[in-house]
């Protein structure tokens, strides 16, 4: 019994022609985007103080600060920089080519910066609660009638749409300069941003579970805790961790406004022009980040993986 050549099945033509319709057709729909991102950059550029020459002229001088860092001396009459030298690099604090000499506040900067992880922790706990309360009713698969999603919804809209820098600022007039209106912004931020994504979380979720628990009589609050609460739960907290890290670096963001925290000390240093404290400031911030990264990492491998029923 003889066999066709794949190339000769009509079956394998077919989806060769099939299949070289869907790519034709991918790569105009890709020109296209291409040709109308090209059309909106072209009409931004024209009515606004967009200039090639003036971007050619200033990226040469991205590195220039950080080609300073490490320069002998500044130039004559330049404003002043933080300059660091190979040999004095590790030396002590008392030697400015140095970079000991840049953190010689750190005992101020460490309670500051330990200040704006308190508040990253706080307004977290607080928009994960808020969210995860309000997730439930937003979403429109667990409820009869979608009035009460929709307006829990719009809600968490309100929340998440209002800048944290715009809320800070709004919030000091009452709570006052300190660390109270920061978590109060970043808080309510978090809440509308998790409570969107915790009721995708539910929507995608498997309702049999739910079902069978409102087949035998069980209240709304059973089929949320026994049916919805144990798949969604993983994921809930992997987003609250992403969130933690997100709301490190808006802590230091709104101590601009009065916030309190390590932002409200880089505020101060760059209106004076310290250069050295604003590169040590910045130094920490990005050590914590990166700190807070990887421990959010191991969190979510262990603990949310084990949680979600993986080893």
């Amino acid at each position: 019994m003889s066999t066709l050549h794949p190339t000769q099945d009509p079956s394998w033509r077919l989806f060769q022609d099939r299949f070289g319709g869907l790519q034709r057709a991918r790569r105009v729909e890709t020109l296209l985007l291409v040709a109308i991102a090209a059309l909106l950059f072209v009409i931004a550029a024209v009515y606004t103080d967009f200039s090639p020459a003036h971007v050619a002229a200033g990226l040469p001088r991205i590195g220039e600060y950080f080609g300073k860092l490490f320069s002998v001396e500044p130039a004559r009459g330049a404003a002043p920089v933080p300059v660091l030298a190979w040999d004095h690099l590790f030396q002590g604090e008392k030697q400015p080519q140095s970079i000991a000499y840049w953190f010689y506040r750190i005992n101020v900067y460490l309670v500051l910066l330990w200040q704006t992880v308190q508040m990253a922790i706080v307004a977290t706990v607080m928009g994960f609660t808020a969210a995860f309360v309000l997730s439930f009713p937003a979403t429109r698969t667990l409820l009869g009638t979608g009035l009460v999603a929709m307006l829990v919804r719009r809600v968490l809209e309100v929340a998440r749409s209002i800048p944290q820098v715009v809320l800070a600022f709004i919030l000091v007039w009452p709570f006052g300069v300190g660390p109270l209106a920061g978590i109060l912004a970043i808080g309510i931020h978090s809440t509308g941003a998790l409570g969107k994504l915790f009721s995708e979380l539910n929507e995608n979720a498997d309702l049999r579970a739910v079902e069978g628990i409102r087949s035998v009589g069980g209240s709304w609050i059973a089929q949320i805790r026994y049916g919805m609460v144990p798949q969604v739960l993983p994921g809930f907290l992997s987003y609250a961790l992403l969130r933690f890290e997100i709301n490190v670096r808006s802590s230091t963001i709104i101590g601009f406004v009065g916030a309190g925290g390590i932002g409200q000390e880089l505020r101060r240093v760059i209106g004076f022009n310290i250069y050295e404290e604003v590169s040590a400031i910045c130094l920490l911030i990005l050590v914590i980040v990166v700190a807070i990264d990887l421990l959010s990492e191991r969190i979510r491998h262990r603990f949310i993986g084990n949680l979600g029923g993986t080893p």
